[in-house]
């Protein structure tokens, strides 16, 4: 089986090699295609303006100039042209995707470009804390990571459809199970803009994120609930957006 890794916090970002190491458990034929620079937050983005710089940094390790979704497509279209990858794993992402994270996230946007390009497809984050911030729990994701992709991958995942995998902010031998989850819901009170001044005395701005005073309790079979929990949430998205439950209701009204 051919892997493709790739993440959007680097190429030497630490949960690279964490999720090479995952492959590998999986695999000897393993592939690593990530940014050059830290894409956190970029999602899907397409570079089209842009020339894409290839670096090959060590064999079968390669640094692109651009996002993660271009980054799955240099390794699926250029790299590994002559025989595609069986599968795309991307993270290991430093700090968790849950809720509305999968909008924005890179992590996500590389694992459902490979799903859009056929190919199965796992995004991993391990969540860390205030303890755990410039140290997290890697090797939650790297215990756990194998197990749970070998037997997602043995089910057989459904076309256009990414496995999102949450690892909570314990050691390995913390976690309370694994929860199959829905994507939650947070209160955005928590997205602030940061208004500062440069030298000169012109301001600039940061979106940044406050902690909210009242915490609403996470809704049950979330994600946001299962990694409160302590357990691994694996979260199956869907590459159709389509609000299907609306769609019958905009037919009766646009009818005439």
């Amino acid at each position: 089986m051919r892997i493709l890794c790739t993440n959007d916090d680097g190429i030497h970002a630490p949960g690279l090699q964490v999720i090479e190491e995952i492959a590998r458990e999986l695999s000897d034929d393993v592939w690593v295609v990530a940014p050059e620079l830290d894409q956190s937050g970029v999602s899907h983005s397409l570079s089209l303006n842009d020339p894409l710089r290839l670096r090959e940094v060590t064999p079968r390790h390669f640094a692109v100039r651009g996002t993660p979704t271009d980054c799955v497509i240099m390794g699926a279209r250029h790299i590994l042209r002559d025989k595609w990858p069986d599968l795309v794993l991307s993270g290991v992402n430093k700090g968790r995707n849950v809720a509305e994270d999968v909008i924005y996230s890179g992590t996500i946007a590389g694992a459902m470009e490979g799903v859009i390009l056929g190919i199965p497809s796992f995004a991993l984050s391990q969540e860390f804390g205030v303890d755990s911030r410039r140290s997290p729990y890697w090797d939650t994701a790297k215990t756990l990571g194998p197990g749970i992709i070998r037997k997602v991958l043995a089910a057989g995942i459904p076309a256009d459809t990414v496995i999102n995998l949450n690892f909570p902010n314990c050691a390995a031998d913390e976690v309370r199970g694994i929860t199959v989850s829905r994507q939650g819901r947070r209160n955005q009170g928590f997205l602030k803009v940061d208004e500062r001044h440069d030298g000169r005395g012109n301001p600039y701005y940061w979106i940044g994120f406050g902690r909210l005073a009242n915490v609403d309790p996470p809704g049950e079979g979330t994600d946001l609930a299962a990694l409160a929990d302590n357990r691994v949430a694996v979260t199956p998205l869907h590459v159709d957006l389509t609000a299907t439950g609306f769609s019958s209701r905009l037919m009766e009204v646009l009818a005439g």
